[in-house]
């Protein structure tokens, strides 16, 4: 029997069902007429025998209609009934072997078991999961056996986003195919010990041909994954990748999706009618530390979400042994008791006796003394234990709806009790995250359940169980695999390095702007605009913005690349008659986002990451307001990096004082300082068009050509200044960090400074020069520098390699290199907070003294800020002249003259505190 919202709005009783007990009816529904409901019920199910299920919606969507033109409305809900979605006579045959499948099954859930059990009792503290796995086991077994499509056979294959804490289960599988070594299984969670091991979690960077996506940051999973639907559809639509068989899964738990991230984006999903993905919620009703939802049904209230976001649902929540009694409910009574139930309820039959269920499920209603009839016990207690996501024929039933259904996302929420099959003192328990051990009765249970060959006097040993290459599990095993086109999870990189990159792409930004003042944000949208049209690699450039593009001067590529739309554009735009129009397009190139940050980064993920999961080397150039970037989505910043993407992150509208006006909230001198952090993100803080180029140039050629594995951040300014054409000689300096940028008027002066200038602030810097000059007689070089952190990545490796070749010769920092010859004091200053510069100053035996944007930015003009914070001309000549008086070259008289004739409040608080 099928149950709908409307049914049970219709119960026979003289009692209204609560309005507030789950949440899903918001007005009481009494039955005055039990005789006349029962006609309409009868109707209806005489209508859908003859003329089928879609008759049936149509005629109750037409009398919704009508009723609503009557002012009968019935109250609104977006739930169904707490019974599975498919019914059983609708239920697909199952294709595989199911004996076979069981003990396959029995096969992962012992060895994963092992495998964090054996690691705690040989080092303590190691951690690991088992109640996860135990939870998902059939839910992944049925997908591995007959959904999850590899990429041999020159397929893409799917994307799949493995739940975290499920990691041992997926390892067991691959031990039984034979890509996993038992070494690597001892050594889980133990990657430095001898003969290798397997990372705690899915981490392409730390095994790189077998994770693709890192998940265990809650809710980064199900973001990515809608956006890596998407981004395959983008890949068909533009030509560049065959995605059509290519299905996007994410594999879920229901505590993480309280994560705001999870649910954050899921009307994407229905908007871009992305059937290609499939999110599989495993609804243990356990988060960490207790119930999801101890008070309320969690199922439920996804149910309400995604229906009402517009994804296709399926409740998978009761075994087969339940369609017997839903289909002698005739009357709903027992689907009713059902909905009354919350989850801490159901968590606690899970730990209960048949006894108790019978007491507080059935007690003595009178409707449900049939059902508890036909009931011993025991019988009872396994009947709520054994839920949908535990039985095969279900969880296949519901994947197979799902992989079939057009049109909409699906969401499959699986109810299953967490720590199953692991013992009484783990199954069901608030305790089951956190457990590590297995008592041993526990452990000769799944023993004996599964026929493993293992005596009594090991089991405490708990040794990992193989059945050997040539045994039937195995060969049953590949065969599903190969019918699937190869093995999952798989990381597989095919793509083909590019031939050239043509220098005609950075020529402009080479020669310079002459006397036309322009930003560097300009200078890169320049350089944009010319490699867009490059015949090698311009189609595989994607543009990403979140909502910005006219704060960017991105605009004039509307009409150039089109804004990429699934459904094109249905209608005129109001600025049509302007060159620069608001362009929609099924072939558009640029993915604009909307306002949302993160949905942008995950862009980003899927696109620098299609080298691997299509063989195609799409590059991500994502350009969004710097503050927003790594202070509000660094954890998908920092996924980015563990999946290995590539691409260029573009931190527009930097600095704390050139962002004038906008205040606390937006003025950025800080994420130069966070990407630093992340280890394979190249950071660059660049004051001129050529730099920029040349950094572009570089980060192509060393992701695309040598195929590295790392990504790119860079500054971008909105202030305008005349762009020098590229000196000669400077490309190493440019991308080591630093180089001379202008000498000093006098190289042999008696007084002398070096300035490390970078972006925007590297403008003060000169006019510092000349207040030194003038007003001084000190002499200063003038340095820009573009990378502090890549300074020293290159000073630390050489102390490194010294430490340990103590008796070789010394390497010799770069850093040490161009200053040898002029051991002078030096003064830096930037857009950033001190500590940026601060990474070198180890390095620098002449002095140092760096300057900054400590504090919080505020509201004014960019000259005053400069005042403000201390980084303007006079603050810069101040610093310098003091950094001689330091070393006893300059009188303190005279730098205090220097205060007073150059206007500065020495009595000013301090930027950082005010």
């Amino acid at each position: 029997m099928n149950y709908d919202s409307t049914e049970l709005d219709a119960v026979s009783s003289d009692e209204a069902i609560n309005p507030e007990s789950n949440g899903e009816f918001h007005a009481a529904m009494i039955d005055h007429d039990p005789v006349e409901t029962q006609e309409w019920r009868q109707s209806l199910q005489s209508v859908v025998e003859q003329s089928g299920a879609d008759r049936g919606r149509y005629l109750l969507e037409t009398l919704k209609e009508e009723s609503e033109k009557l002012g009968a409305a019935p109250p609104f809900t977006a739930n169904t009934a707490y019974v599975n979605t498919i019914l059983a006579e609708a239920e697909p045959e199952y294709p595989g072997d199911r004996e076979m499948e069981r003990r396959i099954k029995g096969i992962n859930r012992w060895n994963a078991v092992a495998m964090v059990v054996r690691g705690i009792k040989r080092s303590k503290g190691l951690g690991g999961h088992l109640a996860t796995y135990a939870s998902s086991a059939t839910l992944y077994q049925v997908a591995m056996m007959h959904f999850f499509r590899g990429k041999e056979d020159g397929l893409g294959g799917d994307q799949i986003y493995f739940q975290g804490h499920g990691s041992p289960g997926i390892y067991a599988q691959a031990f039984l195919e034979g890509t996993l070594s038992e070494q690597k299984l001892i050594n889980f969670r133990r990657e430095l010990a001898e003969g290798g091991g397997l990372s705690s979690y899915p981490h392409p960077w730390l095994m790189p041909d077998f994770w693709e996506f890192p998940t265990v940051s809650m809710g980064l999973g199900p973001l990515m994954s809608i956006y890596q639907a998407r981004f395959n559809r983008y890949l068909q639509a533009r030509g560049l990748a065959d995605t059509s068989n290519s299905r996007v899964w994410a594999f879920l738990g229901d505590g993480e999706m309280d994560e705001p991230e999870s649910l954050g984006a899921i009307t994407m999903g229905a908007r871009e009618h992305l059937d290609n993905l499939t999110w599989v919620i495993n609804c243990n009703l356990q988060r960490l530390d207790g119930p999801v939802r101890g008070n309320g049904k969690i199922i439920q209230e996804l149910e309400g979400i995604f229906r009402g976001a517009g994804w296709n649902v399926i409740k998978l929540l009761w075994g087969s042994a339940w369609d017997e009694h839903f289909a002698q409910d005739h009357d709903g009574a027992l689907a009713k008791r059902l909905m009354e139930v919350v989850d801490g309820q159901f968590q606690k039959y899970t730990v209960e006796t048949g006894e108790y269920i019978r007491q507080d499920f059935i007690g003595d209603r009178p409707e449900l003394q049939e059902f508890g009839a036909r009931l011993t016990d025991d019988e009872l207690r396994k009947l709520f234990f054994k839920r949908g996501g535990h039985d095969p024929i279900k969880v296949y039933a519901a994947f197979h709806q799902a992989t079939h259904h057009t049109g909409q996302p699906t969401v499959v929420l699986a109810h299953t009790v967490k720590g199953y099959a692991l013992g009484e003192t783990i199954a069901g328990r608030n305790t089951a995250h956190q457990k590590k051990e297995v008592e041993k009765t526990a452990l000769k249970e799944m023993r004996d359940r599964y026929h493993l060959p293992i005596p009594d006097d090991h089991i405490e040993e708990m040794p990992f169980y193989h059945p050997g290459k040539e045994s039937p599990e195995v060969q049953y095993l590949l065969a599903r695999r190969k019918e699937l086109h190869g093995l999952v999870p798989r990381r597989v990189v095919r793509n083909k390095p590019f031939a050239k990159i043509d220098e005609a792409n950075f020529e402009e930004s080479r020669k310079g702007t002459g006397k036309r003042e322009v930003s560097t944000t300009m200078a890169f949208v320049s350089i944009l605009s010319r490699m867009l049209k490059d015949k090698e690699f311009g189609k595989l450039i994607v543009p990403i913005v979140p909502d910005e593009s006219r704060t960017f001067g991105l605009d004039p590529l509307f009409s150039q690349a089109g804004i990429y739309s699934s459904k094109g554009q249905l209608y005129e735009p109001v600025d049509s008659a302007s060159v620069m129009y608001y362009k929609e397009s099924e072939k558009g190139q640029i993915l604009q986002e909307g306002i949302s940050e993160a949905g942008g980064m995950s862009s980003f993920v899927a696109a620098g990451t299609a080298y691997s999961t299509h063989a195609t080397n799409t590059i991500p150039f994502y350009i969004y307001y710097s503050m927003f970037g790594f202070q509000r989505i660094g954890d998908l910043i920092w996924a980015n990096g563990d999946a290995r993407g590539k691409g260029f992150l573009l931190g527009a509208t930097y600095g704390r004082t050139t962002l004038n006006g906008e205040g606390l909230q937006h003025e950025d001198g800080h994420s130069i300082l966070v990407a630093s952090t992340v280890p394979n993100c190249i950071a660059y803080d660049p004051a001129f068009a050529y730099e920029v180029g040349v950094i572009i140039k570089d980060g192509l050629r060393r992701m695309y050509q040598k195929d590295e594995s790392i990504f790119y951040y860079i500054t971008l300014y909105n202030e305008n200044y005349v762009m020098p054409p590229l000196p000669e000689g400077v490309e190493e300096g440019i991308l080591k960090g630093l180089y001379k940028y202008k000498p000093a008027f006098d190289p042999k002066g008696k007084l002398r400074v070096h300035l490390f200038g970078s972006g925007v602030i590297l403008q003060q810097a000169l006019k510092a020069q000349e207040i030194l000059h003038k007003e001084c007689g000190i002499e200063a070089d003038v340095w820009s520098a573009t990378s502090y952190s890549e300074l020293r990545r290159d000073a630390l490796e050489c102390e490194r390699w010294n430490m340990l070749h103590p008796t070789e010769k010394a390497r010799i920092p770069y850093i040490s290199q161009v200053l040898a010859a002029e051991p002078f004091p030096v003064v830096s200053v930037s857009d950033n907070m001190k500590v940026v510069a601060d990474q070198i100053s180890r390095f620098l035996p002449g002095g140092f003294h760096p300057l900054g944007t400590d504090g919080f930015g505020r509201s004014e003009d960019r000259k005053d800020l400069r005042r403000h914070f201390e980084i303007d001309p006079e603050c810069v000549a101040i610093a310098a002249a003091y950094s001689l008086c330091k070393k006893g070259q300059f009188p303190a008289n005279k730098v205090a003259e220097l205060i007073k004739k150059l206007g500065v409040n020495p009595e000013k608080v301090s930027a950082q505190y005010a």
